[in-house]
């Protein structure tokens, strides 16, 4: 079963692989039935082998061997060209590294069977990654898979993406096997996983708080609450205020994170309106006209019939 947890690792609630699209938009991946056969093969064979290794408390040397062999059998990666080992980086090392076409690809820092993940595992995986500009860090015991993103700001920071308990995976259920998908060989080659990443982030917390704040969001907030209240003078930049300073959390609007997502939207309404091809400069001023009300449109009444 996947899992989401908080910055500090509790367990917050459950988080189906790859999310539902009722529930989040995503979209499902597409696995092809020789990989899907090989994961569904690959669960079941190794969820004995990790159980029995749990059992004896088995040290890291040893989850590493069982690692190696889930990682080609399962996820796909040939073990000899594909899969190395204590990968050097300025100085030091982590446990296992993923290459493909001689290029890094994940970083992967492995514990023994029997310790719990914890923060400080993934601190040393995250600077090993930042040192040599890799975007991927899997922190596990062998039982618990945590999948992170290395972001690339001042402090050096890590997000999140998804975990997941081998031991719970159903492999009659399709969504744990597009659970695994998202780092397997294949999907790493069809940048499924960076696909995922970003339709995570398009409906975060700082995207979604960035996106309310827009001016053509506030503008449909604001002619439906004149709908309710007509004979009342509301303001854009008031909505604006209202809602940043009372109904979105500090932590939304403030941050590298919700500066990004600022600047992406910022962004991606510069290309819309490069990419537009008005017919005539009249046009353009309609656009306008029709984006930025006069104050005395603000100030009548909205008309039902025309609403």
């Amino acid at each position: 079963m996947l899992t989401r947890r908080s910055r500090r690792g509790k367990q917050v609630g459950n988080l189906k692989p790859f999310l539902d699209n009722a529930e989040r938009g995503a979209t499902m991946a597409n696995v092809p039935a020789r990989v899907a056969d090989r994961i569904t093969s690959g669960i079941k064979r190794f969820q004995p082998i990790l159980a029995a290794a749990k059992s004896r408390d088995v040290g890291e040397s040893d989850t590493v061997t069982i690692i190696v062999d889930i990682l080609s059998e399962v996820f796909g990666y040939d073990k000899y060209s594909e899969l190395t080992s204590e990968h050097a980086i300025r100085g030091t090392y982590c446990d296992l590294a993923t290459k493909l076409d001689g290029v890094l690809q994940m970083l992967i820092e492995v514990k023994a069977i029997g310790i719990d993940l914890r923060d400080q595992h993934l601190k040393q995986a995250v600077d090993y990654a930042a040192n040599q500009g890799v975007d991927w860090v899997v922190l596990t015991n062998g039982i618990n898979w945590r999948v992170y993103k290395v972001v690339f700001s001042k402090p050096i920071d890590n997000e999140l993406v998804f975990e997941f308990d081998f031991l719970s995976l159903n492999p009659k259920n399709a969504k744990d096997i597009e659970a695994i998908y998202l780092c397997c060989k294949e999907g790493w080659v069809k940048s499924v996983l960076g696909e995922y990443h970003t339709q995570k982030q398009a409906l975060s917390r700082f995207f979604l708080g960035a996106m309310i704040l827009t001016k053509p969001v506030l503008e449909v907030i604001r002619r439906e609450l004149r709908r309710v209240s007509p004979d009342v003078r509301i303001d854009v930049e008031e909505i604006r205020s209202v809602i940043a300073s009372e109904v979105l959390k500090r932590e939304v609007m403030e941050g590298e994170k919700a500066e990004e997502a600022r600047r992406k939207i910022a962004r991606v309404a510069n290309r819309a309106l490069r990419a537009r091809t008005p017919k005539t400069r009249n046009d353009d001023r309609q656009l306008v006209e029709v984006s930025e009300p006069s104050s005395e449109a603000q100030d009548e009444p909205v008309d039902e019939a025309s609403s």
